[in-house]
């Protein structure tokens, strides 16, 4: 077999491939006997019709057609591998030469991984935000805390933020009542909002028995963003009474004896959650100084088919949210042209960190072993809310694993370049990042890295 390769352009090549018709020959046997299995014909057992009988009966091009369909794809993989090629998408194959007995040529136009020089990614440096954990972040936490055992009281007065009332809400398009759009002794606390634009409003200063009209817009159903008219009753208002944050409701609330002890277990969770946002922050900075040592040219059709399947996720999002589009290009202060732009760039970065990483992983020999790929799965099986057996089910039945082995290569490779280096806040303190568990705490040192201390 033969290949020659033609670049189309930094990411496209058209693979041109010539097959000697000896090589065709175990997939004519195939195709024969095939076919011999598929045809009656008087005077022969299915199965043992001789070959000149079938070019008879069927024509050699379909048995041809037969074997060429069968040899391709393995002569394409042969081909890639020779050229050193690594394909992003399924092939376009034309078979431009078939001449019985003789040769077998075909293209094959792909997508493939661009060429590119590996810049230097030990010791990096990159900056990332101060660790601060406020007093107000601990009072926050605190007072969620004190909600969690706060008591619901009736009281007689016209409702304010932070109360619960009892409702029944109606919307209404044109007098009709909408599908959906009907409810009643519902608990609500004002001023939480993410339900209807202007129900907050309308509630503050009512009080049990009033009723009131406002326009809004559905977030859900058929009418999703059209203006509808709400009635809103109130049926009860409640004040919620919150304990007092004591040593007494420590020991209610926790494991800790005294509030003191309590705030400063809060204080350290947060720090913590902190430290593990940090790193989350960290691993990025360095990502992203390292595609600014590298410029690499992407195939369109990835790119493009990536954005259309991340714009796919962030409108079923904004939709599962109770949002139209244009409600949530509002609240983050966008423009469409700008939501588009923000949504490239990532999708830009993320492909051209996939092939550094792939790239590394390949340099430094990163293998993937059984409790890796487990490991994975059970991670992202939990990060969408499914089984981990079935989840593994689904990805060995569709073929999904080698995808995963590649995600675990790239953490594992960008995992190495974070580990050789060097991050630090905005305050010029290294962060701790090599030492960093799970949880937020920071490990003892190594084995070996304690002994070069020493």
């Amino acid at each position: 077999m033969k290949s020659a390769v033609e670049n189309l352009n930094p990411t496209r090549v058209k693979l041109t491939v010539e097959v000697p018709f000896e090589e065709l020959k175990p997939s004519l046997d195939a195709a024969y006997k095939k076919i011999a299995q598929q045809i009656n014909v008087p005077g022969f057992r299915r199965g043992k019709v001789p070959a000149a009988v079938i070019d008879r009966q069927v024509g050699r091009g379909a048995v041809l057609n037969e074997s060429i369909n069968e040899v391709i794809p393995a002569k394409y993989m042969e081909a890639l591998e020779a050229n050193e090629l690594e394909p992003l998408a399924q092939p376009e194959i034309e078979v431009t030469k078939l001449e019985d007995n003789d040769v077998l040529e075909f293209t094959a136009e792909v997508d493939v991984k661009p060429q590119f020089e590996l810049p230097a990614y030990d010791g990096l440096e990159a900056e990332v935000e101060d660790l601060e954990v406020t007093d107000a972040d601990v009072e926050e936490q605190v007072e969620a805390l004190r909600e969690r055992f706060g008591t619901l009281v009736d009281v007689e007065r016209a409702a304010a933020d932070g109360d619960f009332v009892t409702i029944d809400l109606r919307a209404a398009k044109d007098g009709e009542t909408v599908e959906g759009g009907e409810v009643t002794g519902m608990s609500y606390k004002v001023g939480r909002g993410g339900m209807l634009d202007g129900l907050d409003e309308s509630l503050v200063g009512m009080s049990a028995g009033d009723e009131k009209a406002f326009t809004s817009q559905l977030v859900g159903g058929d009418l999703v963003g059209e203006d509808v008219e709400v009635t809103v009753t109130v049926t009860g208002v409640q004040e919620q009474q919150l304990p007092d944050f004591d040593d007494e409701f420590a020991q209610l609330a926790s494991e800790f004896d005294t509030a003191e002890e309590l705030s400063a277990d809060v204080r350290e969770r947060l720090v913590r959650g902190k430290r593990l946002e940090q790193a989350a922050a960290a691993r990025d900075a360095v990502l992203e100084v390292l595609l600014e040592k590298v410029s690499i040219p992407l195939p369109e059709t990835v790119v493009t088919d990536e954005l259309n399947s991340r714009r796919a996720n962030v409108e079923q999002q904004i939709m599962f949210s109770g949002l139209t589009m244009e409600k949530y290009l509002e609240q983050e202060g966008q423009t469409s042209d700008e939501f588009e732009a923000e949504l490239e760039r990532r999708v830009r970065d993320a492909i051209t960190a996939q092939f550094i990483l792939d790239k590394v992983a390949k340099a430094e020999e990163i293998g993937v072993d059984q409790n890796d790929l487990s490991q994975h799965m059970v991670m992202r099986a939990q990060h969408s809310g499914q089984d981990p057996q079935e989840f593994a089910n689904h990805m060995f039945e569709h073929n999904h694993i080698p995808e995963l082995v590649q995600e675990i290569l790239r953490g594992k490779a960008l995992a190495q370049i974070v580990e050789t280096a060097t991050v630090k806040d905005a305050s010029g303190n290294v962060v701790e990042l090599k030492n960093l568990l799970p949880d937020g705490t920071i490990g003892e040192p190594q084995a070996e890295e304690a002994g070069e201390e020493a």
